[in-house]
């Protein structure tokens, strides 16, 4: 009987041992799995962009190579300029693509936001267009222009219009600050019709010339070949990648200025449709 006893027990024991060494094995497993999705899991990151190109840049070229590193891109479009700054400085997107450095200052210092330039990405300059006029030459003394009402989009506007030598600006200023207030001459008494950036476009049917930023024109599908001239773009007129300056040296923020700054980027910008945006000037030092 005792023998019987014990026989029993052993076999409960062998049975408990081989519960336990099952459950480790599937443990092990459970853990590996979750190791394994753990590696492989990509965080989404969302990106304010304005209508234009940038939203596409984003998607296209930039959120495929920062794939590899963890992070996949969304977009959410504003509709002006004002939206993706206090979206972004308000924690309800993570980064945007929208503004160049000028304007990224004025706005941060006029807003009391506190906003980080990662780095400048190919951009497409203003352009003059006209649905009216095939050359600025058949432009008639008392014409109508319309221009951005934004700081740092019409001193852009009003240096176009001198360097196709339609105004002069006074001398001695700060030309990324000029306003209508500082043109010195006008000989075409031309009229200027401040709108929203985002208007620009849809004026050309009721004005001689429109002076629209990159962006919205490609938005509104005018081809850059068409326009009457294009702006030889400065570095502070070129777009820049931006997150809040509290997320400047985040793991994300080092990796999105890893991939802006690679030969990665470069390559697939060349094999893209912004291939002929002004370039940061980075990249051919």
């Amino acid at each position: 009987m005792k023998q019987l006893k014990k026989g029993v027990v052993g076999l409960v024991a062998a049975a408990v041992l081989i519960t336990l060494a099952a459950c480790g094995n599937t443990s092990s497993t459970g853990d590996t799995q979750s190791g394994e999705n753990s590696v492989n899991a990509v965080e989404e990151k969302v990106v304010g962009v304005a209508p234009g190109p940038y939203g596409d840049m984003v998607t296209e070229v930039i959120s495929p190579l920062l794939e590899e590193k963890g992070y996949q891109l969304t977009t959410k479009v504003f509709n002006d300029y004002i939206q993706p700054n206090n979206a972004l400085a308000n924690g309800q997107i993570d980064a945007n693509l929208f503004q160049h450095t000028a304007y990224l200052e004025k706005f941060s210092a006029d807003n009391q936001l506190s906003l980080t330039a990662l780095q400048k990405v190919p951009t497409l300059g203003m352009g003059i267009y006209s649905n009216q006029l095939s050359s600025l030459d058949e432009l008639a003394d008392g014409a109508t222009v319309s221009i951005a009402n934004d700081a740092s989009n019409l001193a852009r506007t009003l240096q176009l219009l001198a360097a196709n030598e339609l105004i002069t600006i006074v001398d001695n200023i700060d030309e990324t600050k000029a306003t209508v207030n500082d043109i010195e001459e006008n000989p075409k008494n031309l009229t200027f019709k401040e709108l929203d950036a985002a208007q620009l476009a849809r004026s050309l049917d009721t004005v001689d010339l429109a002076l629209v930023p990159g962006n919205f024109a490609w938005a509104a599908s005018l081809d850059p070949a068409d326009a009457l001239a294009l702006e030889s773009l400065k570095e502070e007129y070129k777009n820049v990648f931006v997150v809040s300056s509290e997320e400047e040296d985040s793991d994300f923020a080092k990796a999105v200025t890893e991939v802006l700054e690679s030969d990665a980027f470069k390559e697939a910008i060349a094999e893209s449709p912004f291939s002929n945006f002004d370039q940061p000037k980075f990249w051919t030092e």
